[in-house]
């Protein structure tokens, strides 16, 4: 099960087709209200190409988007691994038409989408991080949606969480928000709860599952 990985791609396709924007006048009694972008040809960019980048860059890829990837220790080996071409970090911010986050949290990644990356990004572009929230300059970032040097963005992690009530993300409507969900499918709540289940019964019978450190 990969559902963090899954869940970046529902956003992306929300902000391109215009979902969101188009079901509230919807049930209001309109008709086309928006009008939407196609993914065939648009540029995605993988910041980060462990397992979960590399299942959004196959979406890209099936959808027939050219797809681009860059991390500090990113390889053409890797890139070649998954389809994908490596570029540099500028190239990567400056062409894509949406960038989906795909880093572990950690000194080097904190911050790493600031205001100058952001600066790089087309005003037509759209980010999204499923990620962890402090990889983003939440400020930069809430001040180019508002700006419109920002399209859109689509974000399940914040910098506090739950996030606040009055958050001003909260009130735009070029934001995509869920709330740290990309993990909460029925399927693995069974699979964790049930393994959970197994490990105390076994336990309780001194014959322990799924030890860390086995003894040798």
């Amino acid at each position: 099960l990969d559902p963090a990985a899954d869940h970046a791609t529902p956003p992306i396709m929300v902000l391109f087709k215009k979902v969101s924007r188009e079901n509230e006048p919807m049930h209001a009694g309109g008709w086309q209200a928006n009008v939407s972008e196609g993914l065939n040809g648009k540029t995605l960019g993988i910041l980060g190409l462990g397992k979960l980048g590399a299942r959004v860059a196959k979406f890209g890829l099936a959808l027939e988007m050219d797809v681009i990837a860059w991390s500090e220790n990113l390889t053409q080996e890797r890139c070649g691994e998954v389809g994908v071409r490596l570029v540099d970090k500028e190239t990567l911010f400056k062409t894509s038409d949406v960038i989906s986050i795909h880093l572990i949290l950690g000194d080097r990644s904190r911050g790493l989408v600031g205001q100058n990356e952001l600066e790089m990004m087309k005003t037509s572009a759209y980010l999204v991080n499923t990620s962890r929230g402090p990889i983003v300059d939440e400020k930069a970032l809430v001040a180019g949606l508002q700006d419109g040097k920002l399209a859109g963005a689509g974000l399940d992690v914040y910098d506090v969480e739950p996030l606040p009530v009055d958050h001003p993300l909260r009130a735009l409507d070029n934001a995509i928000l869920t709330g740290h969900t990309g993990y909460v499918i029925e399927e693995l709540y069974h699979l964790v709860y049930g393994e959970a289940v197994e490990n105390i019964a076994a336990w309780s019978k001194g014959e322990p599952l799924r030890l860390l450190n086995p003894p040798s």
